[in-house]
């Protein structure tokens, strides 16, 4: 098929690597412009462009696809079909319906639920059992297209925000194909979403990642778990701002907050945590022991509520 790619983010990356391997023609991948990275705040590239690059492909990074111009671009391309996956620009209704088969989203859960930003960090915050990855045909709603393929993902107490995140660009990329050919061969037939079990994965903000002691000890695991590697849940303790990286739940009870012993077991709202590994500002995460050894955090101080 001629095919338009759309995604900014790693995730992306393995789906239009797969869609390039079955050897469709992918005219053009559009992306978000470079953004300011590192100490030196230099422009850098989305992974997906730099996929994109690699493979000789054209490379687009509008602003805005409102415009008469970007619409015009898009039109001007005679797509197929156009596969999108965390692109992070709102579609237009005359892009949605220039491509002869419209565009065809990679969203990460079992929609309905979890429609919005941040369906990965959300289905391990509201411990949820399972995710999957479900591909939609666009509409003008936010992911609320009819479903064409989905792939269920375990949820596991081991899950963390990093590894489900990769589990599902791997189906992504595998269910893409399955579903271009369905559309192109009339056999997958789109299939409205229920009407029940809707749910809103916002934009995750820095409040979403402040560890709330008073939450009991499952609620603050799952949030821990949820957030890593990034942007990782914090904390504070002595006025110093610190990231938690890993932590375990064990059968104690304290004050929220309190430390219980010297080994970074911390008391909540019901139950406690042990912090397994912990970011002090400008240093890498260590885990517990190792962090320990620098920086002593004695039974009977107490992290910020």
């Amino acid at each position: 098929m001629r095919l338009g790619f759309m995604g900014t983010p790693d995730f992306s990356v393995p789906a239009l690597q797969a869609l390039i391997e079955a050897g469709h023609e992918i005219v053009a991948v559009y992306t978000q412009p470079p953004r300011p990275a590192g100490r030196g705040y230099k422009l850098k590239n989305s992974p997906v462009h730099e996929a994109a690059v690699s493979a000789g492909i054209e490379v687009r990074t509008p602003k805005s696809l409102r415009t008469t111009e970007s619409i015009e671009a898009f039109i001007a391309l005679g797509l197929d079909c156009a596969v999108v996956a965390a692109y992070g620009l709102i579609l237009p209704e005359a892009i949605l319906r220039a491509p002869r088969y419209g565009c065809i989203n990679i969203h990460a859960s079992l929609l309905p639920r979890w429609r919005g930003a941040a369906p990965i960090q959300r289905a391990i915050m509201a411990g949820d059992s399972e995710t999957g990855i479900v591909t939609m045909a666009m509409d003008a709603g936010l992911d609320t297209g009819p479903m064409l393929l989905r792939e269920v993902a375990p949820i596991t107490p081991q899950t963390n925000g990093g590894s489900l995140h990769d589990q599902l660009a791997e189906i992504g990329a595998r269910i893409i194909g399955p579903t271009l050919t369905g559309i192109e061969a009339g056999s997958l037939i789109p299939t409205p979403q229920p009407s029940l079990g809707v749910t809103y994965a916002h934009k995750l903000t820095r409040e979403d990642c402040w560890i709330d002691w008073k939450r009991s000890a499952v609620e603050i695991e799952r949030q821990v778990r949820a957030l890593s590697p990034f942007p990782k849940a914090w904390t504070s303790f002595g006025g110093e701002e610190f990231k938690v990286g890993a932590s375990q739940l064990e059968a104690r009870q304290g004050n929220p907050g309190e430390l219980l012993d010297d080994k970074l077991l911390v008391g909540t709202g019901k139950g406690a945590i042990r912090v397994q590994a912990l970011q002090r500002p400008g240093k890498a995460m260590m885990d517990a022991a190792s962090f320990l050894r620098g920086y002593p955090m004695p039974a009977g101080g107490s992290f910020a509520l």
